[in-house]
């Protein structure tokens, strides 16, 4: 890279640091990880009959609203742990566009950032594997996009930043 791309980049590394966005990355985990727990907890007390009535005269009566609210619990036990995480990632790519632009703030040159940006975008796949844990680490993600998996990405792809830039 050029000199004016590296310190968009470096820019942008900074930019990650000024506006805070470890701290608001570790509150985004601990609360997902805290619905999943919660989630957990749920499925363990329905597996152990946290839901059953013991009394026989409740038996013969309300057995619809029961099987209604059993089916939605068991829905939101499924359901939230992967909407936290959904909502965690997407945070993560709105804080890369946040860095963009804050890189482009520091260095008063958007053209460096877009040009390391299609630099990454254009350069060779990676030789190594890269895990999902780790993909984070990176400028622009290393995984390969396709379909519903963008979901699940903590950047977002390369054209959208390159967009908002120039928009900038």
């Amino acid at each position: 890279m050029s000199r004016e791309e590296l310190e968009a980049v470096m820019g942008h590394e900074i930019s990650h640091i000024r506006n805070y966005d470890i701290r608001i990355s570790t509150i985004a985990v601990a609360l997902s990880s805290a619905i999943t727990m919660l989630a957990s907890m749920a499925s363990h007390m329905m597996w152990f009959g946290g839901g059953r009535s013991r009394r026989s005269d409740d038996r013969d009566g309300g057995g619809g609203i029961q099987l209604i609210i059993l089916a939605l619990s068991l829905l939101a036990i499924v359901l939230a742990p992967l909407a936290a995480t959904l909502v965690q990632l997407a945070l993560s790519r709105q804080r890369e566009f946040l860095a963009d632009a804050s890189s482009v703030e520091l260095t008063r040159n958007p053209q460096g950032m877009i040009n390391a940006l299609l630099k990454l975008e254009a350069s060779k796949p990676m030789s190594q594997p890269v895990d999902n844990a780790s993909a984070a680490l990176y400028i622009s993600n290393p995984l390969k996009e396709n379909g519903m998996q963008k979901l699940f990405y903590t950047h977002p792809p390369i054209s959208e930043r390159v967009k908002r830039l120039q928009e900038l």
